[in-house]
């Protein structure tokens, strides 16, 4: 271990040490702090505490301005399962193994210690409601020790993700349609149904809503008990696909006075399979199978995206209002992260998935009891890897030995100060996989997506020549990418043979091109080779 490796870890085992003491000489073990801990999906930095000229945000904006705001926080893969893994674990998907969203945490990591999991071995009770880790890796009686509140009185759990009868008629048809023709492979996402959806509803008619007041209850349960400091995740589904809302939620928003994305062709000299065809968007009904948008859908779509994180702010501000009502609020530590960043038409695209800033980079903020800066916003590097070690030192909890984040403790106490040097994120071939990232099925190649497929392959082909190896650019291309202060450089590489040279290079120099609109690496061969080898020695060197 270096020197300067070593000193930064003889500072985090310390910094633990003092906040334990601290606890227990002025707070007392069952006073340690509760954690409100708040997942977001498909959420990009689009809110008005990041600036955002449209987005009508109060409730996250307020926690900004309470806390510490990260204005450059990044996720280490933009897809829901490998992101939340990850966070989840402390560990990154180069460790964890997972890529795609069609295999499960356990399978590939039976034994890994989660951070609810370190949370209870330390004293905690754990609960969640709604999304945190990804569907199907709830990882129930392990990560969590107790369960939610079943039912709410007086309230029914929706059935659908449309609350109107006639979306709901359209996706089972769609579904119905689907499966007869592609079998299994449909229930990949094939039929979803509408993208959007505006009803005269109540919040609790959709998901978010409902899973709030379960949280609500859940809570309140936990601090009624009083003998153990919480834990409660709750994670927001929406704004993810599909962008299903009250409408007072929409109507918050003058659609004419939406703006749209500045920048919407590719990246020029960039990697022909650094973007997708807009497959997640384009199974949902009423979408174009091929093609641009209408002006007019666009807006549309940008519109009830909107729509959806106003919702979810709401909920959030009930969520926050509930820790008040139960006089908790001043001892829970609160984080809010996305999974991953999301187009919205920029650089031609709808949807995450890509290596580029706008899907790698993520909203987080966080408030806790002892934190020094209040309001602050940072400029420092960091990735949601980083928020396991981050919570156990704030709860006075060992960071496990495994962990592969950095915790951002310091900065919350002083914002402005040094920090890393970079942040990793990774991707494999976005052109040639399915929206989940998994391998394209044949299934796939059949549908409406066939043509579309064929087009973005055949640009791949063009612009790599001898190169061209369909095993290599279908299962086995990966694109790693690392931003620094000023660059973000994507390395396209074979997964299995990480020290051969790249297949391609993008490098993008946000001083001067802040929306990644041109790809420089042919203009500055040293720097590439310079930045290449920073991201070579990986996320230790960058501490």
């Amino acid at each position: 271990m270096n020197e300067s490796r070593l000193k930064l870890e003889t500072m985090k085992y310390l910094s633990i040490a003092i906040c334990s003491l601290a606890f227990a000489v002025h707070c007392g073990a069952a006073e340690k702090p509760n954690i409100l801990f708040i997942a977001v999906d498909d959420l990009r930095p689009e809110l008005g505490c990041y600036g955002s000229p449209i987005a009508v945000s109060p409730n996250f904006d307020a926690l900004a301005k309470e806390g510490l705001l990260f204005n450059r926080a990044y996720c280490q893969q933009a897809i829901c399962r490998p992101s939340r893994a990850s966070l989840m674990t402390g560990a990154r998907p180069e460790t964890t193994g997972l890529f795609h969203n069609y295999v499960s945490l356990r399978e590939l990591q039976p034994n890994i210690v989660t951070l609810p999991q370190q949370l209870i071995a330390h004293g905690y009770d754990a609960a969640y409601c709604g999304k945190i880790f990804h569907l199907g890796d709830n990882d129930e009686g392990v990560s969590w020790n107790r369960e939610s509140v079943k039912w709410l009185q007086g309230i029914k759990k929706p059935k659908s993700g449309f609350a109107l009868p006639e979306n709901q008629k359209i996706q089972t048809e769609d579904r119905t349609e689907m499966i007869a023709k592609y079998g299994d492979a449909a229930k990949r996402g094939l039929a979803s149904g509408p993208a959007y959806e505006s009803a005269d509803v109540p919040d609790h008619a959709y998901v978010d809503g409902y899973e709030t007041l379960r949280a609500i209850e859940t809570m309140k349960q936990m601090v009624k008990e009083g003998d153990k400091p919480f834990f409660m995740a709750l994670g927001f589904k929406k704004p993810h696909l599909n962008w299903v809302a009250p409408k007072k939620y929409w109507d918050m928003y003058d659609r004419d006075k939406i703006p749209m994305a500045s920048e919407t062709e590719a990246p020029l000299n960039g990697a022909a399979m650094g973007l997708h065809a807009s497959f997640e968007l384009r199974t949902r009904s009423g979408i174009p199978k091929t093609g641009d948008l209408d002006p007019e859908l666009a807006r549309t779509l940008k519109h009830a995206y909107l729509a959806c994180v106003s919702y979810v702010d709401a909920q959030f501000g009930k969520m926050v209002a509930a820790l008040e009502e139960a006089g908790v609020r001043d001892n829970t530590i609160i984080v809010v992260w996305g999974d991953h960043g999301w187009h919205l038409g920029d650089m031609g695209v709808w949807g995450k998935a890509t290596n580029y800033e706008i899907a790698t980079r993520v909203p987080m903020m966080i408030w806790s009891p002892t934190m020094k800066s209040h309001g602050a916003k940072t400029d420092a590097l960091v990735e949601l890897v980083d928020i396991y070690p981050t919570l156990c030192e704030l709860a006075g909890v060992p960071i496990p030995d495994h962990v592969e984040g950095h915790s951002f403790v310091p900065l919350m106490d002083d914002p402005d100060q040094p920090w890393k040097k970079a942040a990793f994120s990774q991707y494999p071939n976005p052109a040639l996989r399915e929206w989940a990232a998994n391998p394209l099925s044949p299934a796939m190649r059949e549908t409406w997506f066939g043509p579309l497929i064929q087009e973005v392959e055949t640009r791949i082909q063009q612009q790599q020549g001898d190169r061209w190896d369909r095993e290599l650019f279908e299962q086995h291309l990966m694109g790693y990418t690392m931003r620094t202060d000023r660059y973000r450089l994507v390395l396209w590489r074979d997964h299995r043979e990480p020290n051969v040279d790249p297949v391609f290079v993008e490098l993008f120099d946000h001083q001067t091109d802040p929306l990644e609109t041109k790809n420089v690496a042919g203009d500055f061969p040293d720097l590439v080779e310079s930045l290449s080898q920073q991201l070579n020695l990986g996320w230790e060197a960058a501490l």
